[in-house]
């Protein structure tokens, strides 16, 4: 009989967690085998990596006695007979669910499994709801607290029941096999943009265009921005130029110019018509004249504090602070006149002591670009020191803008 300290728990919580055998710590939980025999699978043995080299064991689930997020103990006489791999065939719950995309009953409107929920039943373990929320994917980057956060600002279900979940397919591996849904799901605008584009440029072109039309304006923006250029011209050719010219304007001059370039003459021109007249006129030195000013590819829509400003309080107003910016993951601190006094990370104020300000918690070393250095500055500057935007600052050490790695990405300065 096993020993249930949880009636239910998520996957993420028990991967990785230490395995005894009378007492003697044997391996680390490496993942679930799982049959479909009913209407929910059910976790049938357990894969155990083992230190040093050692051949990993397949556990049945009859012979576990104790399971919970923090440990789980088995009762066998030897380990000797159960090191054997997963049989050909064998659907492993970890390697060949997680991050799997789910697609809905006509394969278009898709999400992507982040967490699996784990239920006992009668003295058995199944896989019981596919979590595609994104705070159950920041825990299982180790961001808990930021994950709570982020759980208690969101609303709305972000669950499937697994009787909702299609029989998996036989082609089913760690690369390749989707999770198909008997259900309708309306979730798309919770999709990542760059997973989105992926999943777009797998469909034939009448699904791609369906469910790109379903997107709002950023959403959609955003996820052009990710998709390769091919598809980027079909979709383009079948808008109207108020629609295109909508989510052109959602973009970074160096974005909007990089899309615009693939386009007839005549289409970009009519898009750009319909620009604001000041963001037309940096995209089109961009397009035109090639200029790679830095100050062109930068944006100001970023998060700028004072440096009394406390932790706790940023984090509270964190949503609203965070509102149509381009930059998320850093807060510049800046004085009354403007000068950058240094940075602090997301990460850092989640870590911090809610009572701390900016000022004791910032960097104050900063890699920064002058407003007359060029993109080819500012590329060589991202790959090099790792970052995700750099300032940029006036002699005077003033606030100009941002150049981040995502408005540059795939952009290929000039070699003169």
């Amino acid at each position: 009989m096993v020993a249930v300290v949880e009636t239910e728990f998520f996957l993420s919580e028990v991967i990785r967690r230490r395995v005894y055998r009378h007492a003697e710590k044997i391996g680390r939980l490496q993942d679930l085998v799982i049959v479909e025999t009913g209407r929910l699978p059910e976790v049938v043995q357990l894969l155990i990596n083992r230190p040093y080299g050692q051949p990993s064991l397949l556990i049945p689930w009859d012979k576990v006695v104790v399971i919970s997020t923090n440990e789980i103990a088995i009762d066998v006489d030897s380990l000797e007979p159960y090191q054997t791999p997963p049989a050909p065939g064998a659907i492993l719950l970890r390697d060949y669910i997680l991050d799997k995309k789910i697609l809905d009953m006509d394969g278009r409107e898709v999400e992507v499994v982040y967490d699996v929920k784990l239920a006992f039943q009668s003295g058995k373990l199944y896989a019981s709801e596919v979590d595609f929320s994104r705070h159950r994917l920041l825990r299982r980057l180790g961001l808990r607290h930021l994950a709570n956060f982020m759980a208690q600002q969101s609303g709305g279900d972000s669950t499937v029941s697994w009787l909702y979940v299609q029989p998996l397919p036989d082609d089913l591996g760690s690369f390749s096999g989707s999770v198909k849904l008997n259900v309708l799901k309306s979730k798309i605008h919770e999709i990542h943009p760059v997973d989105l584009a992926d999943i777009l440029e797998e469909l034939d072109s009448g699904q791609r265009q369906a469910l790109f039309n379903q997107l709002e304006p950023e959403h959609a923006s955003e996820t052009l921005e990710e998709i390769e250029p091919r598809v980027q011209r079909e979709l383009m050719a079948t808008m109207q130029h108020d629609r295109a010219a909508r989510l052109i304007g959602e973009m970074s001059p160096a974005q909007a110019a990089d899309i615009l370039a693939i386009l007839p003459a005549h289409d970009a021109d009519g898009i750009l018509a319909l620009l604001d007249s000041e963001d037309a006129t940096r995209v089109r030195r961009i397009v035109e004249h090639h200029d790679e000013n830095i100050l062109l590819f930068a944006t100001h829509s970023f998060i700028r504090l004072p440096a009394d400003a406390v932790v706790r309080d940023v984090l509270t107003g964190y949503r609203e602070l965070a509102h149509d910016k381009d930059v998320l993951t850093y807060m510049y601190v800046v004085d009354d006149q403007g000068h950058l006094l240094g940075v602090a990370g997301l990460r850092d104020l989640v870590a911090a002591s809610q009572d701390q300000t900016l000022g004791t918690l910032m960097t104050e070393q900063l890699i920064t670009l002058g407003p007359e250095e060029t993109l080819r500055d500012a590329v060589q500057a991202i790959a090099r020191y790792g970052l995700r935007a750099i300032p940029i600052v006036d002699h005077d050490r003033r606030l100009m803008g941002l150049v981040s790695d995502h408005d540059v990405r795939g952009l290929k300065p000039r070699l003169a």
